[in-house]
């Protein structure tokens, strides 16, 4: 169970490393969104995607709102009886995403796995009603060792094995890139992403006027890449595999995405992100960003004459870009937690099947 664009892709890696673990069948409800699910995680039960695309957090009444006009209440309780109606059907039910799902995902009455994608103590601590809803997971993975050390000061014995945002970001591939400055556009998985690819164009515009470069343009499943490459407005190549091929050898990400502009830093690449300017939903969440990666990424003014000379400057300075590489390697640490909480999972299941 999921509740976000960049939870989906961190719930689909936790799944196949399940299923190199024992063989076992992966289903997939997501609470934000739909139709991500594949032959290997099976989606199940009503799915819709909502105005707000689940970005509903600091109170942002208007933007929960429209949901509620677009049917969000009868939708959730489609849900609720989905959720019921499963019980006895799974092993174990993993959450993944913060602790609404979590809460969602013990209707089920399984053994639940909760990972904590959402916070952090570099973002902000879980608070007393989320501990005493961690403490009724069976097993709880977070982030960063750092927000487990703080959980389980107070009673919640978190894990923190690895960020599986950095398995996210490893690949065998490579992207043929060309030139000597490669810029890797990251618009997000959203419908928003249309929106965020013409402010990122209009930034690299101003930038190409000044010097040559390869630009490649990340394309997340749902989303029309003729139509994204148009948006962005300068010449790019699409790319809808593996980021992890996209990052290599690439010389810094220019986004305004989630998981994909912390997977870009956990590859070691300098990120680089327009200031919001859409209101307070906006500029929390880029505040939040700016403080869960540290020195790996840089906020740069939207306006895009003053993005692109911060853009070239960037591009100028290898020991800034260099430090911004070291940052986001050890913000993010090593791979390999996605195959430590499917393991966890695979052995939680075992242990509840009949």
């Amino acid at each position: 169970m999921t509740n976000g664009h960049g939870e989906i892709a961190i719930a689909r890696r936790i799944a196949l490393e399940a299923r190199r673990c024992r063989a076992v069948e992966t289903d997939h409800l997501a609470l934000v969104g739909s139709g991500f699910g594949d032959a290997d995680l099976r989606d199940v039960g009503p799915q819709r995607t909502f105005p707000s695309g689940g970005l509903v957090a600091m109170g942002n009444v208007a933007a929960f709102a429209r949901d509620v006009a677009a049917g969000f209440v009868p939708f959730w309780f489609a849900q609720q009886r989905f959720l019921r109606s499963a019980r006895g059907h799974y092993d174990a039910a993993v959450a993944v995403g913060d602790v609404y799902a979590l809460a969602r995902a013990r209707v089920v009455r399984a053994p639940t796995v909760f990972v904590g994608t959402a916070k952090s103590v570099y973002v902000a601590p879980y608070g007393p009603f989320e501990r005493r809803l961690l403490r009724r997971a069976a097993r709880v993975f977070v982030r960063d060792e750092p927000t487990a050390v703080a959980l389980r000061a107070h009673g919640v014995a978190a894990e923190a094995p690895g960020n599986v945002i950095v398995d996210l970001a490893q690949s065998d591939d490579a992207f043929s890139w060309a030139g000597t400055t490669r810029i890797v556009a990251l618009p997000g998985s959203r419908a928003s992403a249309y929106g965020n690819a013409a402010k990122l164009g209009a930034a690299l515009r101003e930038l190409r006027a000044r010097r040559e470069m390869d630009v490649a343009i990340s394309v997340a499943p749902g989303i029309d890449a003729a139509r994204l490459v148009d948006a962005l407005g300068v010449p790019a190549r699409a790319w809808s595999g593996p980021l992890g091929a996209l990052f290599s050898g690439a010389t810094l990400a220019f986004g305004q995405a989630g998981t994909a502009n912390e997977e870009a830093a956990a590859r070691g690449l300098p990120v680089v992100a327009l200031a919001e300017s859409g209101g307070k939903r906006e500029d929390w969440y880029r505040m939040r960003q700016r403080r869960l990666l540290g020195d790996a990424i840089a906020i740069v003014p939207a306006e895009p004459a003053a993005a692109a000379r911060e853009l070239e400057r960037l591009l100028d300075d290898e020991a800034t870009r260099s430090a911004m590489r070291r940052a986001g390697l050890e913000r993010l640490g090593p791979p390999g937690g996605a195959s430590a909480i499917a393991r966890a999972v695979v052995a939680l299941g075992a242990e509840g099947a009949p």
